[in-house]
């Protein structure tokens, strides 16, 4: 026999003949005689032993007699029919002239094609044949899905990859105007994944955060140098030029109505086949983060002066992973703040710039947030 790891298309089908009268499997032998090099056949008088080898082997037609004792055609066929292994697999019946009804309930119970006794030779052959070729049929189609499938699955992968590559370099170029913070913008949106996990979010919300998460700051591309990289503090009226980023990443990224109807005036032209009539989902996010992400559960942040759950969930979990990622890596400057430290200042500002339902999910995720640490720390990102 070809060797298992060959393709289908070069192996030759198989067929199980199943017949209780021994006479009847001689006789078929002998009038497929002729065929042994055209199909491998093979040839059983036990209906048990035929559903044991169609269930542990592969076999492209059975051709199964009606009426058996212990085991009826009908009842093979219907075990053959209702298990996964085995549901496509073809079925010939042989029947009697007389077996009227049962050639209708072996139809009904999925028969590929009935063939009556006594049986002649051609007629044998052309339902064998007219099987079988239905069944390469289905076989090609069915490989056909399956590498359409896989490709589809490798292409959605290498787009889910594209966009979270395109987010993370968006994000960082505004890290990069402002100081260096290596992985920064990365750990965040990792820990706000790990965070709504822990919350029990859906996972598309979750999957969306991870990818928004990182473009909390994007607005600080539109401040000045004089005070994004001043050295010293803020003056007054420095502080309300600098908290104007969240305005201009909220006007960044979130959906420009005009700009939007001109691209898919050109999009129904042909032009940017890839543009949808719904806003992105990822931006959209995006945009009420930049926008809403320094507000605190008290009511103290900005630019608004929001509070508790009137800040949306997904800031209340950026501004935390925020502020924790950011006490514990080092800037210009200052220094690392060791975890504990850092973990205590989070603690004790529960309730007050934190969402304390947030701040329990955070405690909650320690464990896999100090995994992303090391594994994304400032050092790896300069390696």
């Amino acid at each position: 026999m070809i060797a298992a790891d060959q393709p289908a298309a070069q192996q030759r089908q198989r067929i199980l003949f199943v017949d209780d009268d021994r006479a009847v499997l001689d006789s078929l032998s002998r009038m497929l005689r002729d065929h042994q090099r055209q199909w491998d056949m093979e040839f059983t008088h036990d209906p048990f032993d035929a559903w044991e080898r169609v269930g542990a082997e592969r076999f492209d037609l059975v051709v199964c007699d009606l009426n058996m004792p212990g085991m009826s055609g009908l009842e093979l066929l219907e075990h053959i029919r209702c298990d996964e292994r085995t549901g496509d697999l073809q079925v010939i019946i042989l029947a009697g002239q007389a077996d009227r009804q049962l050639k209708r309930d072996a139809l009904d119970s999925g028969a590929t094609d009935l063939l009556s006794k006594p049986i002649e030779l051609e007629d044998l052959l052309a339902r064998i044949r007219s099987v079988l070729r239905l069944k390469a049929c289905t076989d090609a189609l069915q490989q056909s899905n399956a590498a359409l499938e896989s490709m589809v699955s490798r292409r959605t992968e290498q787009l889910h990859e594209s966009r979270v590559s395109i987010v993370w370099r968006l994000a960082k170029a505004a890290e990069y105007r402002d100081e260096d913070t290596g992985n920064h913008v990365i750990r965040v949106g990792c820990y706000s994944q790990l965070m709504a996990e822990a919350l029990g979010l859906n996972a598309e919300l979750v999957e969306n955060l991870f990818l928004a998460a990182p473009l909390h700051d994007i607005g600080k591309i539109g401040i000045p140098d004089s005070i994004l990289l001043k050295p010293g503090p803020l003056s007054p009226e420095e502080w309300e030029i600098m908290k104007q980023h969240c305005l201009i990443g909220k006007r960044i990224l979130e959906d420009d109505a005009k700009s939007s109807a001109t691209l898919r005036a050109w999009n129904r032209r042909g032009s940017i086949g890839w543009l949808g009539e719904d806003s992105n989902p990822v931006l959209k996010l995006a945009a009420s983060i930049a926008w809403s992400h320094h507000e605190k559960w008290d009511g103290s942040g900005y630019p608004l002066g929001l509070a508790g759950e009137t800040i949306p969930l997904a800031s209340r979990i950026v501004a935390l992973a925020d502020v924790f990622d950011a006490l514990t890596s080092t800037r210009p400057y200052k220094a690392a703040m060791g975890e504990d430290e850092a973990i205590h200042i989070i603690r004790d500002q529960a309730g007050k710039h934190f969402d304390p339902y947030v701040h329990s999910a955070f405690e909650k995720s320690l464990p896999k947030i100090r995994e992303v640490r090391g594994a994304l720390s400032d050092e790896s990102a300069l390696a």
